[in-house]
């Protein structure tokens, strides 16, 4: 059957190895149903847009991504290094907040970087009593991986009183009493209080979170773990997602992560393998070209900037730190071994060496005992990687899933943490090098998640303070813009319906002011989003096409 709209006179980056370049594309439905030349498809009854020569590449793919707690983020005190700069300016922003906030109600602060800041340390409980006596304060690290209460905070969580969660660590001052500081799993215990959201709340984030990733050209994401992570327990997030998407608020394809800890043993008959699954058997692969569930996701240690990764070698100017696991290591290889024998896609947060070696052995031992084909287990950060475990990645067909961005916006924290080991740091041209898939992800709201600034540091590999990182692991601004799409589909099996302008695959595309692979690569990062299409409509549209 003939297209019913027509793209043409366009600039089109297909990522399609057999037709690298067209100037026309034919769209029946949400599928393509062609591409071509200029005015090839002008002979039909389709609808034609002209598109004057602009550049169109796939719709982008962020491949690990927190969508939700983005959207909440949204409404909470913005404290990105772009706002504040210090601790002085962090505790104002608060007790602004504090001050048109009902008693006993919560403040929520997001984004905040102890790297970034003037004194270069946490805020403590004390400073956030002094502007916030009466409403509990928690603000969020950018990491995601620390958190810092106040005394209100600490009290309503039992901090001191309760055993510290596995795989945590509530900070002492030189008093021996706490700073406020929560670590990895112990800031369970503050946020723990703020979660479950309603259905209706989290509705709410996921609309805004999709409007703000339609302007950016993002038409798929990776949801990297619901149901809750490092203290956000959500039961009825999927429920959420649901609604969300039977109310048209959910208007980007998703790809559901599940927490670990939402998986459980089950009965079964004597002949099925032990099963580690949702409930009613339900495992990756299971959903819809809109809402599906891809891997399992489990943690295994914490953050460079926050130097809490488990390492080989210790962090710079700090002897015998080198970082921890969030739970003992076989207790890690039992999750990743009950998971991938249950046909999981298992998808495991390892940050340090020390980390992404021990996940590794894991999988290894797991494909051994139970060999699947192409499992395409995955490695969520892959943030310090021995060269000799490139080789391991490569061999066992394992995703990594590095943040391009982070270099950009926290990587000058990050060459702190580990001085001279900056080569091993977020590899992407060695991977490459090596045969191995590289997705293109920002974790979002960890680093600002716009796809065209993961594009930009991919090839650029420039710290915010200007320091070149890793030039000798740097992208073609091609091979950055397919990491963003057709790589990204394939980390999560998708690579037959998304990620390149090819016939038969869904109608996502993104419509820029200027092609990234001409212009200087300094300047892609002001690369604008003109118009994106989802199945073929254009949910976001600045030129006025429909």
């Amino acid at each position: 059957m003939g297209p019913d709209l027509v793209l043409d006179n366009a600039n089109i980056i297909t990522i399609d190895a057999a037709r690298p370049r067209a100037g026309s594309i034919a769209i029946r439905g949400s599928r393509i149903v062609g591409v071509g030349d200029i005015g090839a498809f002008n002979d039909t009854s389709a609808t034609v847009i002209d598109l004057a020569g602009r550049t169109v590449t796939p719709g982008f793919n962020d491949a690990h991504n927190h969508m939700g707690g983005y959207g909440a983020s949204i409404n909470e005190v913005a404290l990105h290094p772009t706002v504040v700069s210090s601790v002085e300016e962090i505790v104002a922003a608060i007790g602004d907040r504090a001050e048109t906030t009902p008693e006993g109600v919560w403040v929520i602060g997001t984004g905040y970087d102890d790297n970034k800041l003037a004194e270069r340390r946490h805020p403590t409980r004390y400073e956030l009593d002094a502007v916030s006596p009466d409403n509990p304060v928690i603000l969020n690290h950018t990491s995601g991986h620390f958190c810092v209460v106040n005394t209100a905070a600490m009290r309503l969580a039992r901090v001191g009183e309760v055993a510290v969660p596995e795989g945590g660590v509530v900070a002492l001052g030189d008093d021996g009493l706490p700073t406020g500081l929560l670590e990895e799993q112990a800031q369970t215990l503050a946020r723990g209080l703020l979660h479950p959201r309603s259905i209706a709340d989290m509705v709410q984030n996921l609309g805004a979170a999709s409007d703000r990733y339609l302007a950016e050209g993002i038409t798929s994401c990776q949801e990297a773990g619901v149901g809750g992570i490092l203290g956000t327990r959500e039961p009825l997030e999927l429920a959420a997602y649901q609604e969300a998407r039977r109310t048209g608020r959910l208007r980007v394809r998703v790809t559901l992560m599940p927490a670990v800890e939402t998986l459980h043993s089950t009965d079964h008959h004597e002949d099925d393998d032990e099963p580690f699954v949702l409930d009613l058997g339900l495992h990756s692969g299971f959903g819809d070209e809109w809402l599906k569930f891809g891997p399992v996701k489990i943690f295994a240690d914490g953050s460079l900037i926050g130097r809490t990764a488990a390492m080989f070698e210790d962090f710079e100017g700090e002897p015998g730190n080198n970082g921890y696991f969030q739970m003992n290591e076989a207790t890690l290889h039992n999750l990743i071994l009950k998971a991938h024998r249950s046909g999981w896609q298992v998808a495991t947060h390892a940050i340090g060496d020390r980390a992404v070696s021990s996940v590794l052995d894991a999988y290894e031992k797991a494909q051994q005992a139970y060999p699947r084909v192409d499992t395409r287990h995955r490695i969520e950060h892959c943030g310090m990687c021995k060269e000799a475990d490139v080789a391991r990645i490569a061999a066992l067909g394992v995703v990594p899933v590095p943040q391009g961005r982070f270099i950009g916006e926290i990587g000058d924290g990050m060459a702190r943490a580990i001085g001279n080991r900056r080569g091993d740091c977020y590899r992407q041209r060695s991977f490459l090098d090596a045969g191995v898939v590289v997705p293109g992800s920002s974790d979002r709201p960890v680093v600002n998640g716009n796809p065209l600034l993961g594009i930009h540091d991919l090839v650029n590999q420039r710290t915010g303070d200007g320091m070149s990182f890793n030039p000798h692991e740097a992208l073609t601004a091609e091979e950055a813009i397919e990491a963003f799409t057709l790589s990204s589909a394939y980390a999560a099996f998708d690579e037959a319906d998304k990620g390149s302008l090819e016939v038969g695959k869904l109608a996502d595309l993104v419509v820029l002011d200027r092609d990234p692979t001409t212009i200087d690569p300094t300047e892609i990062g002001e690369t604008q989003v003109l118009a994106t299409m989802v199945g073929g409509v254009f949910e976001f549209d600045q030129l006025g096409l429909v």
